[in-house]
């Protein structure tokens, strides 16, 4: 298992990965850390657990951005919020997961 140490909003995490997942994992929290200098930007004073999700709202919304446009490239519509989907239910619960696992991780540092 890989490991690298990145650094979003000037703290330093150490998070695991896959092994050759860790250029991948470096350029990903680049994109976080750009949202939160973003915030940080607008003023206020925020601690680092609201940057983090006000930065992972910013990504989610531009996620939510690009759905629409590619089912609208293709021809179809997007599903109104909400909407009964099976595959979007298991893929918020891995990713929930996921969140609670990184939660841990920085709470052990």
């Amino acid at each position: 298992m890989g490991q690298v140490t990145v650094r979003v909003g000037g703290y330093s995490h150490p998070v695991s990965c896959e092994d050759g997942q860790e250029a991948h994992l470096v350029a990903l929290a680049a994109e976080v850390d750009k949202r939160v200098s973003s915030i940080k930007a607008m003023g206020g004073q925020f601690g680092e657990g609201r940057l983090l999700l006000l930065a992972s709202l910013l990504l989610a919304d531009e996620v939510h951005d690009l759905k629409v446009a590619v089912a609208q490239a293709r021809g179809g519509a997007m599903p109104a919020a909400g909407a009964d989907d099976p595959k979007l239910a298991e893929r918020l619960a891995r990713i929930a997961d996921r969140i609670e696992g990184i939660a841990q991780t920085l709470d052990r540092t």
